[in-house]
Order: structure tokens, then C-alpha cells, then sequence
């Protein structure tokens, strides 16, 4: 693929597809009733997925891209996980019955900066309402620099069995230009100590194309990474989407690396963890062979959704703190973002959904063409029309990237099936976008496609 061809696609912005359509597409047409309205026609023997959002920080990360606030005060972060809990009431009590679920994800923000004690408070708030396998998974984001032995202790004693841990980059010099300091051996005493309290699946997250990052700081930082052999990374591009972040005004635009830059860091990433022996799964996951994402992957049910790539199977997830995202059969909702908002909402017993959006068939057709293309890299086309009653060529000839991602090499079509190339695999996104009939309404709001 030429270099020019290369660099058009990545200096698109686009979404990164964790849900179709993209959250800036989301109305005020979906608010609480229709929440409500479709929290009680769920059918017996649904599954569900939990996702909580703590919006709360000690500190500001300048490339963050979370919601999220930062204080120095434990009595906000308390208040607010006393809403989290009327909020799982409001949500359980919408239901037509206790919901069975698998799967539980406590992301933020930094979630981990509650009382431990109120830690094991939530999670036993969400065992009394929802029917929670014996052998769910109950994954948190962890920032390694806050983490105490006590919070530690309390969520093994919860039953957490995978943590997150933000790493981004080991280089003094580029944790000094994003503001995080974090030493290798603060994560290192994070995971040491995770793992004796019996949380097995490690991941750790990394950025590429922060401010004086270059190819060798990548690899050192993976080399650091890799003696501390996690299960899983996530592998990001740094959005710079200054204009709705503006915290990241702070960073000096001049230090960022661009176009090939950029991508020659991503490609130094993967191959040392490929060569270390994790398998590149989608757009930005790597896994050991025997880790349970690895295995979605190489048996075609990996599935993504707000948390990115996951193994979670569910149609349904229930989103509850404020900005968080669900999805139901019927379509999105979202939370008010704002704190304020969010508790004063909650606090008068009402959902605090501002905003979502109902699929449309044709939505639903395009949510899974663009869902198999992000996880596999491929997409039988023909199979998914057909299973929606709809014919596979009219559509393929209703898209008007698809010429020119196939003359361009990103795509190669095999029939009514297509490939993602090997050159393009970092591309993926603009693959993706073919198949969105939303695209370009909102392109402020994404991040660069590489």
C-alpha cells in the first residue's frame, strides 16, 4: 500500500465502532420512559452484562479522554457510589424479573479511589438485585499509583477476577509531557500484589503517539511490560480531540508524532508482543493463546462493545453512573454526564437517561457487518443479508467507500464476503465505515483513524 494511500485513510476521523451508531449520533428522542418502557419488556431468560461508571479521579491525566473528575476528598466519591446503589435499585426494580448475569465491568475514571469497604458495598448491591454467576467475570480499571493494599485485599474479597491497570508509558519523559508519573515499580507491586490475592487475569493498557514517544520508548515500555507477563493488553492511539477535551490543550501538539510515526510505533508494538507470544487480536488487543479472549478470537465469537473487544456474549447491558452507556435488544441509552445532573435525577428516584438511540433493522444489519469486520477482519456480507431477509448485492453496490477501499488495497472481496488486507489491518476502522450510513455527521468528535 502506497504511503500516501496509507496516510489519507489514518488522518480520517472516525468512530472506533464500540457501538453502531456512534454515541454522538444519540438523541434526546430516547430519554427515562423509553428506558423504562424497555427494561420491562425484557424476555424471560435473558442475560446481562453490569458496566459502572465512577467518573473520579486524584489527578488529571492531560491525554484523558474519560469523563471523569478529579478530587482530592473522599466524601464526593461516597456520595456518588450511594447513587450508584439507588441507581441499581431503580434499574432492578424496572426488570420484569431478577436478571441472571455473566459478566460485570467497574470502569472510570479510577474506581478504585472509594473506600474499600465501599467497593465490597456495590458488589454486594449487585448480587442482592441480579442473579451474578458464581463464576462471573468482574473485571476493574485500576490506576497502579492510587492502589492500596487495603483496596486491593477488598476486591479479591469481592470476587474480582481480572484488572486493568493503566501503564501508557514507562518514559519519564513522555509520563512527564501527558502528566503521569508512574515508575515500573509501582505497576509491578500493583500486579504482584493482585495476584496473591487471587485476581489471575491481568491486563495492561498502552498508548502509542503521545508527546516525544518514538519507536525505541514504545519497546522499552513493552519490554518493561512483558516481565510482568499479563494476560492481555490494549494497545490505543492517543485522540487528540483537544476541541472536546480541553485538558489536552495542555499538551504540546508539536511533540506528538503523525502519520508514519505513529504508525511504525503501533507495528514496533506488535511485533515485540507477537514475537513474545500473544496473539494480535483486532484492532488493538493482544492475549496469550490460552486466554480466554484468544479464544473467542480464533473461534469467531469475539463481540465489542463499550469496553472494546470482550467475550461477553450478551445483547444486553445495563449501564448505570452517569455518562455510562447501555445497550438493549431495543436499542442505547445513555446517562446524564453531568455529576450534578446525574444526582439530582437519581436522587428524586427517576433513571437518568438523557439520551440514546432505537435500532432500526437496518441498523441491526449494519451493527453486525461492522462487528464481525472489527473482530475478525472479515465479513461474510451475503450470510448476514440473507439472515435479515435481504439481498446481498443491491446493498454491496449501496456503498460508496467499498470501490475505493478495494482499489486502494485496504479491501479484497471474494464474492459477497470481504477481506480486511494484511497492509490495512491497522485500518480497520476505515473498513468499518463503509458499512456506516451515519458517517460524517460528527467527525469532530473521533479520533484519527491510525
Amino acid at each position: 500500500m502506497r504511503d500516501d494511500v496509507r496516510a489519507r485513510y489514518a488522518d480520517e476521523r472516525l468512530p472506533r465502532y464500540t457501538s453502531y451508531p456512534a454515541s454522538p449520533h444519540f438523541t434526546g428522542a430516547v430519554g427515562d420512559r423509553t428506558y423504562a418502557a424497555w427494561l420491562g419488556a425484557q424476555e424471560p431468560g435473558t442475560r446481562a452484562s453490569l458496566y459502572l461508571h465512577v467518573p473520579f479521579c486524584r489527578s488529571m491525566c492531560w491525554y484523558c479522554g474519560c469523563h471523569t473528575a478529579i478530587t482530592r476528598h473522599d466524601s464526593p466519591i461516597a456520595e456518588y457510589v450511594g447513587l450508584l446503589r439507588r441507581e441499581i435499585d431503580l434499574v432492578a426494580g424496572l426488570l420484569p424479573r431478577a436478571m441472571p448475569v455473566g459478566h460485570i465491568h467497574v470502569g472510570g475514571g479510577t474506581p478504585t479511589v472509594m473506600r474499600p469497604e465501599a467497593f465490597e458495598g456495590l458488589v454486594a448491591a449487585l448480587r442482592s438485585r441480579f442473579l451474578v454467576s458464581p463464576d462471573a467475570e468482574i473485571a476493574v480499571e485500576i490506576d497502579p499509583r492510587t492502589l492500596a493494599p487495603a483496596m486491593i485485599a477488598a476486591l479479591g474479597r469481592a470476587g474480582v477476577t481480572r484488572a486493568s491497570l493503566g501503564v501508557q508509558s514507562f518514559d519519564p519523559t513522555v509520563q512527564e509531557a501527558i502528566r503521569r508519573r508512574q515508575d515500573f515499580s509501582v505497576t509491578e507491586a500493583a500486579v504482584i500484589g493482585l495476584r496473591e490475592a487471587g485476581i489471575g487475569g491481568i491486563n495492561l493498557d498502552l498508548i502509542y503517539g503521545l508527546p516525544h514517544q518514538d519507536v525505541e520508548s514504545c519497546r522499552d515500555t513493552v519490554r518493561q511490560c512483558l516481565a510482568l507477563k499479563p494476560d492481555r493488553l490494549s494497545v490505543f492511539g492517543y485522540a487528540h480531540v483537544p476541541g472536546f477535551k480541553r485538558h489536552q490543550r495542555r499538551i504540546d501538539e508539536a511533540a506528538l508524532p503523525h502519520g508514519e510515526a505513529r504508525r511504525a510505533q503501533a507495528e514496533a508494538i506488535a511485533d515485540l508482543l507477537v514475537a513474545a507470544g500473544y496473539r494480535r487480536i483486532g484492532l488493538d488487543h493482544y492475549a496469550l493463546p490460552e486466554d480466554a479472549m484468544a479464544v473467542a478470537h480464533g473461534e469467531g465469537r469475539l463481540r465489542r462493545n463499550f469496553q472494546g473487544y470482550t467475550t461477553d456474549p450478551c445483547d444486553l447491558l445495563l449501564g448505570l453512573g452517569a455518562s455510562s452507556i447501555g445497550r438493549l435488544p431495543q436499542g442505547f441509552v445513555q446517562n446524564e454526564p453531568g455529576l450534578r445532573a446525574y444526582a439530582e435525577r437519581i436522587a428524586r428516584g427517576e433513571l437518568a437517561t438523557v439520551r440514546g438511540h432505537a435500532l432500526t433493522p437496518d441498523d441491526r444489519l449494519r451493527t453486525a457487518l461492522i462487528e464481525r469486520i472489527m473482530c475478525d477482519g472479515a465479513v461474510d456480507v451475503g450470510a448476514l443479508c440473507r439472515a435479515q431477509g435481504r439481498a446481498a448485492e443491491p446493498f454491496l453496490a449501496g456503498l460508496p467507500r467499498l470501490p475505493a477501499l478495494v482499489a486502494d488495497g485496504l479491501v479484497r472481496r471474494e464474492g459477497d464476503r470481504l477481506v480486511v488486507t494484511d497492509p490495512a489491518r491497522g485500518l480497520v476502522r476505515a473498513v468499518a465505515a463503509a458499512f456506516d450510513a451515519y458517517l460524517g455527521t460528527a467527525a469532530a468528535l473521533h479520533s484519527r483513524a491510525a
